[in-house]
C-alpha cells in the first residue's frame, strides 16, 4: 500500500465522501443517522463546515479516497465556540491501516492552529473498538458513556464520549 496523502477536501471529493458515509449509515453504527443523505445534502454540510471556519480533510491512496475527517461545532451556543466535535469515516477497504489515526492527527493540528481548545469525540456504539482505539491513541480520555440513547437496526446503542485538550486547553483563556 502506498503512503496515504492527507489533504484539504475539495468539492470534487464529495461523491466519494457521500458513498463512504451512505455505507456507514446503511450498514454501521458509527452514525445514528438512519437515512443516507444524498450528494446535494453532503455538499450543503461540507460548505457549512468550511464556510464556518472548520477543517475538513481527506486521505487518498493511489488517487483513491480512503477516508475523511472534519471538525464542527460541538454545540451552537457561543460559550462552546472553542470546542469542536470531530468525525472520521473510512472506506471499509481501508480499515485497520492507520489512516484514521493520520486523519485525526492532521485534524488536531489544524484545530489547534485555528485556536480551538477542546475536541470532543461522540462515538456511536460502545462496541466500536476501532474508533475508541484511534481516539485513545490520539490522546483522548474517556469522559463517559450515554447508555441506550440510539435505536438503530432494532437494537439500543450507546454513545461513548471522549475528549482531549487542544493547544493550551483550559490552562488559559483565549484572547479572541
Amino acid at each position: 500500500m502506498s503512503t496515504p496523502e492527507i489533504r484539504p477536501t475539495v468539492e470534487a471529493d464529495l461523491p466519494a465522501i457521500t458513498a463512504i458515509y451512505q455505507q456507514a449509515v446503511r450498514e454501521g453504527t458509527a452514525t445514528f443517522e438512519l437515512d443516507p443523505p444524498d450528494l446535494a445534502e453532503m455538499t450543503r454540510r461540507y460548505r457549512a463546515l468550511v464556510d464556518g471556519g472548520y477543517p475538513y480533510f481527506v486521505a487518498t491512496i493511489d488517487s483513491r479516497l480512503a477516508g475523511y475527517a472534519y471538525a464542527g461545532a460541538y454545540r451552537p451556543r457561543p460559550a462552546y465556540r472553542f470546542t469542536v466535535e470531530n468525525s472520521i469515516y473510512l472506506d471499509p477497504a481501508f480499515h485497520r491501516r492507520g489512516i484514521g489515526s493520520l486523519l485525526l492527527e492532521r485534524l488536531i493540528r489544524e484545530c489547534e492552529a485555528r485556536g480551538f481548545r477542546q475536541m470532543i469525540a461522540v462515538i456511536g456504539d460502545s462496541a466500536n473498538a476501532g474508533s475508541i482505539g484511534v481516539h485513545t491513541r490520539g490522546g483522548f480520555k474517556m469522559i463517559g458513556t450515554h447508555p441506550n440513547v440510539g435505536l438503530k437496526f432494532g437494537r439500543w446503542l450507546d454513545t461513548v464520549m471522549m475528549q482531549r485538550d487542544l493547544g493550551q486547553g483550559a490552562e488559559t483563556v483565549p484572547e479572541k
